[in-house]
């Protein structure tokens, strides 16, 4: 895939990828939604499935096909806009909200960014600190904490700033050697557990099940805004129906098997869910010949994860007006990340209940966004590059007073309306107590609302050159099929 670049870096911003350099295939995207869910977290929240929604093995199963084909699902469909477009999806999101009007769910998006990156670094510095008890028996500190963040965060502002080349091919090689190992641990855990206890656990309530499903797909929620960021260097004639089903199909090879893992595991270790960490249970579970270089993938997996999303938050930041070329941008992220990391390492008293507890709160800060964005995708079938860069009032996305009323009305409304129903460690909704609060349907209740009511609202029509929109109109209306 072809990336404007200074010596391997990709040095290409916000601007729109010029048709002559989208040579990008959509097959590639599958080792880049792979590597996106190389994480040993799946493992604690497959778990968190059975001992604090007190599924079964089966409820387990549907949790873990239903939540991928969710929320990658929404990941897949928003990327097509990338295609369109050629843009990073917070550019593009300036068509809907205006111009000022996205730097409101810009900003939220960014800070949201904040906690999930501060939370796979934490999970890479555990990986890096239980590898060295196991090999060494050099226990953790405050010191060694602060020296592994580091590594991690660092590790992690070099692969998100070289760009999206050095991404897809540390993703590819990656994908291989985390299936590799993972096949392994499933054989051992197949050879070395008692089903009979696995599949005696009684079933746990409907609503805990679908409570599971907001809870896994949460991660994939997050994903949604980055989509296009990953296709735009895809050529626009791209199947549309292919990209939504390699997203699905990468998410999905990595997110089933890591959940139902984590689930058998808690069967003979109930307390693996509310572990002080979320690692150091795999040097207990497994032989260390196991699980050393099972961590050590794993730790390149999550490293992956958070360039990742770093990749995509620095072109958040240029949206903000942080003017700077994006692999500086990275840099902003990546200091909050050893700042928030090193307060949950060693603050925080609970890391499950504190993940949890910021999923639920990422589900709904990002779907008020998908919801109005994935409307306005469904009508738009092109994006005008020139109104995307120009932020000033002479912009066809300009609106009036550089917001778009109705996707802010939308958006607004429907972010509180999802806090309603959301209940956390810290914070309860009045509606929590109804029937989708007690579901854990916040997020969803908060796409629908901000779905139906921009659908609703009459739309000012951007002021952008007709001639050169047609021109670059490659798809029919509705069609998912280029």
């Amino acid at each position: 895939m072809s990336a404007e670049s200074d010596g391997g870096i990709e040095t290409r911003g916000l601007e729109p990828v010029p048709d002559n350099e989208r040579s990008g295939r959509v097959r590639e995207l599958f080792p880049t939604w792979v590597a996106a869910n190389i994480s040993v977290l799946l493992l604690t929240m497959g778990a968190g499935l059975v001992v604090f929604n007190g599924l079964n093995f089966w409820q387990v199963l549907a949790v873990a096909v239903a939540a991928p084909i969710v929320s990658y699902g929404l990941v897949g469909l928003i990327s097509i806009a990338g295609k369109r477009g050629g843009s990073p999806g917070m550019a593009l999101s300036r068509a809907v909200f205006g111009q000022r009007g996205n730097l409101f769910p810009g900003s939220l998006i960014w800070v949201a960014r904040w906690g999930w990156e501060t939370i796979n670094a934490v999970t890479g510095a555990y990986a890096v600190l239980t590898v060295l008890d196991l090999l060494f028996g050099i226990k953790s500190n405050t010191v060694l904490i602060v020296v592994t963040l580091l590594l991690f965060v660092g590790c992690t502002f070099l692969v998100s700033g070289l760009g999206i080349n050095a991404l897809r091919r540390c993703s590819t090689w990656s994908t291989y050697l985390f299936g590799a190992f993972s096949v392994l641990v499933l054989v051992y855990l197949i050879a070395g557990t008692d089903w009979s206890a696995v599949f005696a656990k009684p079933a746990g309530s409907t609503a805990m099940m679908i409570a599971g499903i907001g809870t896994i797909a949460a991660g994939g929620i997050s994903w949604v805004p980055s989509g296009p960021d990953f296709t735009r260097y895809l050529p626009r004639t791209a199947s549309g129906k292919g990209l939504v089903g390699t997203t699905v199909g990468g998410a999905g090879v990595v997110v089933l098997p890591m959940v139902l893992m984590g689930a058998v595991m808690a069967v003979s270790t109930p307390d693996l869910a509310s572990a002080t960490d979320p690692v150091s249970f795999i040097g207990e579970l497994l032989p260390t010949w196991i699980a050393v270089p099972y961590l050590l993938i794993a730790l390149i997996g999550m490293l992956l994860i958070n360039s990742m999303s770093m990749y995509s938050a620095g072109f958040t930041a240029q949206t903000l007006g942080i003017n700077v070329p994006r692999a500086w941008a990275v840099s902003v992220n990546a200091i909050i990340s050893l700042i928030f990391g090193f307060l949950l390492m060693v603050v925080a008293t609970s890391f499950f209940g504190s993940f949890i507890s910021f999923l639920t709160l990422l589900a709904v800060a990002f779907s008020a966004w998908i919801g109005v964005f994935g409307v306005d995708m469904l009508s738009r079938r092109a994006y005008d590059g020139e109104a995307l860069m120009d932020t000033t009032r002479t912009s066809g996305y300009w609106y009036r007073g550089g917001f778009a009323w109705q996707a802010m009305t939308a958006w607004g409304v429907a972010l509180v309306a999802g806090l309603l129903f959301t209940k956390v460690d810290w914070f309860t909704g009045p509606l929590a107590g109804s029937w989708i609060g007690r579901n854990g349907l916040g997020w969803a209740a908060t796409v629908v609302v901000a779905a139906v009511l921009y659908a609703v609202l009459p739309r000012t029509k951007p002021v952008v050159p007709e001639p050169e929109v047609k021109a670059s109109q490659p798809e029919t209306v509705g069609s998912l099929s280029n």
